[in-house]
């Protein structure tokens, strides 16, 4: 391993990519502490602190690990990376329904360089609302000073051209920096952001169990004695490496070429493969399963706190986090999206079209419409086992957290939509610096068993 390592640095064009990236991701640090004018910092601070728990504190949780950072302060990369996500899928799901933007999508790089112009333009309006309403909400908190209020969404007019102006900016040039990451340095630049604000916050978590540590005979909530931190580091790393396994998990579908006789000579007739990813979706059906749960919960806060009754105080319960209800729809709709996204992004019958044109075929089944059902029923099987794998993965904090009485800050690292980002994106950069070393004769990560693969069935 140290090895690898050292030999890394010894390749000058990937120690270049690698410093690159690295200065990038430290820009985004820097400018992450750099605040909004005009937002008073400590009134944010004790915001923060008293959203814990409830519907609204799951809101403020699942912003602050998908944007990388905290709200803690109002800063100018306040609204992180999301709404250029945003922006992406909801060009992704317009690709496969508006027939001009499928047309555009099949014309090769300037096409595809299309779309991604107007998923920046998309982005930029996304970033303009979002700023709107997150400044129109510290207006309507008090959060602002005092002379940048007025009549404009509760600040004056220049307050307010200027806060969105400044949010706005600040976004773009996250998504200028996840550019420049991905022409210069390694690895998926946007990913690596959303990564690097999600590990920042581990150290966190690690000194507040250290701080926490009861070397008593029993330990209380939010304290942890010897056993509790043993199950804790147990857990984690069955959780990564069960994550691991799925996101490499393929099933691999055999292909056959068919011969072809030129003259005197037979070409083709090689054997090789089709991988399916049995998690398809990735992170999507918990990030849209997550949102979908959120919201319901801080509508029946609200009915609740506006009409006192057993009905709605049973509802705003039972959509809290931790809770059976909230759980099993959890579960439910990890399934539902699991399959929608498989449905949107995975067509079986252009693939069977392709194999077709290049004169290969399934063994056993006749190219065309026999090869599309096949795909697609393999596919919904695989599917079935992945969403069932992000559900496990998305309740585990949840239950860490009640049945242990510890923080979800703690648990938080045990499952859900950050582990999965983080190892994802981890094993991506892994198997591309290997590539750069195995390209030049240099062994990889595993020496000489070769380079990482994805299990198989």
């Amino acid at each position: 391993m140290f090895a690898t390592l050292l030999n890394i640095f010894k390749i000058p064009e990937l120690r270049n990519k690698i410093l690159f990236t690295i200065g990038m991701l430290a820009a985004y640090r820097i400018g992450f502490v750099v605040a909004v004018p005009g937002v008073d910092q400590k009134l944010m601070t004790r915001m923060a602190g008293s959203t814990g728990g409830g519907p609204l504190g799951d809101l403020v949780e699942y912003f602050q690990i998908f944007t990388g950072g905290n709200l803690t302060q109002s800063t100018i990369f306040g609204l992180g990376i999301m709404p250029y996500i945003s922006a992406s899928i909801i060009l992704q799901l317009l690709v496969t329904v508006v027939p001009s933007l499928e047309k555009l999508s099949k014309e090769g790089e300037s096409g595809r360089q299309k779309i991604k112009e107007y998923t920046r333009y998309l982005t930029v309006v996304l970033c303009v609302i979002n700023a709107a309403f997150w400044m129109k909400f510290l207006a309507t908190q008090n959060y602002l000073f005092p002379k940048y209020t007025g009549p404009w969404l509760g600040m004056t007019f220049s307050y307010m051209g200027m806060s969105l102006l400044v949010l706005t900016t600040g976004t773009i040039f996250l998504m200028w920096l996840g550019e420049q990451i991905d022409e210069y340095g390694i690895g998926n630049g946007i990913s690596l952001i959303i990564t690097a604000g999600i590990v920042v916050r581990l150290p966190n978590a690690v000194m507040y169990v250290v701080r926490n540590v009861s070397l008593q005979g029993t330990a209380g909530a939010g304290e942890f004695d010897v056993p509790k931190i043993i199950f804790l580091l147990v857990m984690f790393v069955a959780v990564v490496a069960g994550a691991i396994v799925i996101t490499q998990g393929q099933r691999r579908i055999p292909i056959q070429q068919a011969k072809q006789t030129r003259g005197r000579r037979v070409y083709g007739g090689q054997r090789h493969y089709l991988p399916l990813r049995v998690n398809h979706g990735g992170v999507m059906p918990i990030i849209f399963a997550s949102s979908m749960l959120i919201f319901p919960g801080i509508i029946f806060q609200g009915a609740a706190n506006y009409w006192p009754n057993s009905f709605w105080f049973f509802l705003r319960n039972e959509f809290s986090s931790g809770q059976y209800l909230y759980i099993l729809l959890e579960v439910l709709a990890i399934y539902f999206f699991a399959y929608f996204w498989t449905t949107v992004q995975f067509r079986p019958k252009e693939m069977a079209n392709n194999l077709r044109d290049y004169g290969s075929f399934i063994p056993g089944l006749r190219p065309g419409k026999r090869t599309a059902d096949y795909l697609e029923r393999v596919m919904g099987r695989i599917t079935y086992v992945g969403a069932g794998f992000l559900a496990l993965i998305a309740i585990i904090p949840t239950l860490v957290a009640t049945s242990l009485q510890i923080p979800f800050m703690v648990s938080a690292f045990l499952g859900g939509t950050g582990l999965l980002i983080v190892v994802s994106v981890t094993l991506d950069l892994v198997q591309r610096i290997e590539a750069n070393l195995i390209m030049r004769n240099y062994k990889g990560f595993l020496g000489d068993e070769g380079p990482i693969k994805g299990s198989q069935r």
